[in-house]
């Protein structure tokens, strides 16, 4: 069996990125084995650092936030103004593999650092950019974008107005366009012994990530309104129900079939064949009525009965978690890794990798 954390044992990434998007992707290649340079400024280095909850200690260097994408690289202190610095930045490039980087437009520029001029240099070096958009220069922070690229419209209900979701979504979401990029990269250095330059922009990425939301305007100018969980083609898909024991279980019926399990366990097999229901798109254009008929059934037992019967029955359903309760669960314990800290505090990070690597053996 391959051992995923070694998997990059001999990629050498120089980081020169801050915040989330950046220091997520080079966090990808630290869990699996590459050795991780992250260049911080020597005026308070990472941003996040300081970016703290009420429970956290101001003694430490280090927050909650930081630790999220930083874990297991080696920090190198810099200052790209001083001759010496700047030599030492070129020094580490000189046997790195790749390079990331979110400057601020111009910054490139500003600190002798342009894309062109290294792989110039460094002709085998993968270079992943980040940017906040394409053709401006605008400073870019994930809430603004979720703003200008449609997600808080979808987001929320009527009564709430348009809401940002609580993550930082649209840094994930070039991340991973970004880790895709760079293994594309390293791809074609392998056929060719050539390095590249990879362009990531938070806009874009936001866009691209649409989906079927973008489809349903692309193809039908149809806009969702303000649903809350609910799905605008799917039902009952996002519908939460209250249980006996004030739980909330959530449904994501995605199948006429699907639905005729849940009616038989509901004991409600008449509502299969009522016309109103007896397909998605009826079930999308009545689901008001038909969430009231289901939902008092609900309340008649616990939500360890029913989610027990919908598992046996392969019905989509869900209970509704805390954050606390996901990592209370025996199964996310296990995903937890304890990093020992200088200072001998240790510090609890999720693993951000979540697949696994089988060689066939």
């Amino acid at each position: 069996m391959l051992n995923q954390k070694d998997f990059f044992k001999d990629l050498k990434v120089i980081e020169l990125a801050s915040v989330l998007a950046g220091p997520a992707v080079g966090m990808f290649f630290a869990e699996l084995g590459a050795n991780v340079i992250k260049v911080e400024n020597k005026n308070g280095g990472d941003v996040t650092r300081s970016w703290k909850n009420p429970n956290e200690s101001i003694e430490d260097d280090k927050s909650a936030y930081y630790h999220a994408v930083n874990w297991n690289k080696q920090v190198l202190y810099l200052d790209f103004k001083n001759e010496n610095d700047h030599a030492e930045l070129f020094n580490q490039l000189s046997d790195a593999d790749v390079l990331i980087t979110n400057f601020k437009s111009g910054d490139d520029i500003k600190f002798n650092l342009k894309a062109t001029d290294l792989i110039a240099k460094f002709p085998s070096l993968i270079i992943g950019e980040i940017a906040g958009y394409s053709d401006s220069a605008k400073v870019a922070y994930d809430a603004v974008l979720q703003a200008e690229t449609g997600f808080m419209s979808l987001n929320g209900t009527p009564a709430s107005g348009p809401l940002k979701m609580p993550i930082a979504m649209i840094d994930i979401l070039a991340a991973h366009q970004l880790k895709e990029g760079i293994l594309l990269g390293l791809i074609n250095r392998a056929k060719t012994n050539c390095g590249s330059v990879i362009k990531v922009n938070l806009f874009d990425a936001a866009v691209a990530s649409l989906a079927n939301q973008a489809s349903n305007w692309l193809n039908n100018e149809y806009e969702s309104p303000q649903m809350g969980s609910l799905h605008p083609n799917i039902a009952p898909y996002g519908e939460t129900f209250q249980t006996k024991d004030d739980k909330l279980i959530l449904l994501a019926v995605g199948s006429d079939k699907q639905f005729h399990a849940l009616c038989k366990i509901l004991d409600l097999q008449g509502l299969n064949i009522d016309e109103r229901f007896s397909s998605n798109a009826a079930r999308v254009m009545n689901r008001s009525v038909m969430n009231n008929l289901i939902s008092d059934k609900f309340k008649s037992e616990l939500s360890s009965y029913w989610m027990n019967l919908f598992n046996q029955h392969n019905i989509p359903a869900g209970l509704v978690n805390s954050i606390a309760d996901v990592f209370n669960l025996n199964a996310a314990k296990k995903k937890i890794i304890y990093q020992s800290e200088n200072n001998g505090r240790e510090s609890a990070r999720v693993e951000t990798i979540a697949f696994k690597i089988n060689d066939g053996n």
